[in-house]
């Protein structure tokens, strides 16, 4: 054992009646079991977050933005992109949407931006605010809280918006909306977005031992059938780290977006797909990521969420087939992907995916639905 190690200490024993008095009477100063419970002190920030909309409200608790902020490939692609275009932000004004505790603002501040004004729906706001201020930059950062379609701004225009809005499978309960929004009503003509472009992509994988344990798992249980479960379990796509070795297809694009055009329409959208095996083995699963590119920047600046990339928040969206395919090196596997906002919670994401392999073991054409909540 370490030498350091605190000794054992004996239990306390009262030395004599004056100490024993001074305890009593300590005691008699500490509130009753029922003051304890019903007595609660106010915190900082007590009562400031209702529940009325809890997507919003959510991201008043610190937890979400230390999560984010220690996302070293997430906040470095936006500083290297921001301080590395120093040129472009200097004496502009720049309109930050949903600006969390502020950090895209002070890169754009640090790059020399005449004004920046936050975006911020969160209480979250009030603390930007101070951190805004005890690091010089109270008069070039303004916070304003509150949607952005329903915000004042104290300008007319802005020269460049700055945004991270990107959700799980870059569009669930994303800001795209918001940012798409903030562009159309506030970007000046010529104006830029960072990030301003953004790619989703597909592709399959072997995975049958995480199949197994989150799907497998539901067949039997003690001794019951559970494949109820199955079905309701298949139907979520799940956010995890895929290894990139498990990858056994090409990759495909399946949708790209130019921020400085898109519409809101048209992240509602229907592509198809098409990939072939590297090699021989099951395909349990497709795998889908994202990147965004900050094109504005030269060189090009590109954060990726890829597997086999540094590891991101976002991780990848795993997707499991009804059924694997038996795949051999060469074998096509194609079909169509369709997403949609949710009809029943604009947030959630409808994704519809058919599937088709022309390998030599037959694979039933398949339509399965999947839905992000």
């Amino acid at each position: 054992g370490r030498s350091d190690m605190p000794k054992q200490r004996g239990r306390w024993v009262a030395k004599d009646a004056a100490k024993e008095a001074g305890a009593e009477r300590a005691r008699e100063l500490l509130p009753s079991l029922e003051e304890f419970k019903s007595e609660w002190p106010e915190l900082p920030d007590e009562g400031s977050v209702s529940n009325k909309d809890y997507y919003f409200n959510s991201y008043a608790h610190f937890g979400i933005h230390e999560d984010m902020l220690k996302d070293q490939v997430r906040t470095s692609s936006y500083m290297k992109a921001i301080l590395g275009c120093k040129h472009l932000f200097e004496g502009k004004t720049v309109l930050d949407v949903g600006s969390g505790t502020g950090i895209l603002s002070l890169f754009a501040a640090k790059a020399g931006a005449k004004r920046c004004i936050g975006i911020e729906c969160s209480d979250i706001a009030h603390y930007a605010r101070e951190i805004a201020q005890r690091n010089g930059f109270g008069d070039v950062i303004t916070y304003v809280q509150g949607k952005v379609e329903e915000v004042e701004l104290p300008v007319d225009e802005v020269d460049i918006i700055i945004s991270e809005w990107m959700g799980y499978f870059l569009i669930y309960e994303s800001m795209l909306d918001s940012v798409l929004f903030a562009r159309d009503k506030w970007l000046r003509k010529d104006g830029l977005l960072f990030p301003d472009h953004a790619k989703l992509y597909v592709a399959a994988i072997e995975d049958a031992e995480y199949r197994e344990e989150k799907i497998g798992f539901w067949s039997h249980l003690w001794g019951f059938n559970f494949s109820p479960m199955q079905e309701m379990v298949i139907q979520e796509p799940i956010s995890d780290v895929v290894d990139e070795s498990s990858i056994a297809t090409s990759t495909a694009c399946v949708s790209e977006l130019d921020l400085l055009t898109c519409r809101r329409e048209d992240l509602d959208f229907l592509a198809r797909y098409r990939i072939t095996a590297n090699r021989k083995d099951f395909l349990h699963a497709l795998v889908v990521w994202f990147d965004v590119s900050f094109r504005a920047c030269s060189p090009t600046v590109v954060m990726s969420t890829a597997p086999g990339a540094t590891l991101t928040h976002w991780k990848q969206t795993v997707l499991y087939l009804e059924q694997p395919i038996v795949a051999n090196q060469g074998d096509v596997i194609s079909g169509l992907i369709a997403v949609r906002k949710s009809t029943q919670n604009p947030r959630d994401l409808d994704v519809k995916v058919s599937v088709d392999s022309d390998g030599e073991v037959p694979y039933p054409s398949k339509v399965q639905c999947f839905r992000l909540r």
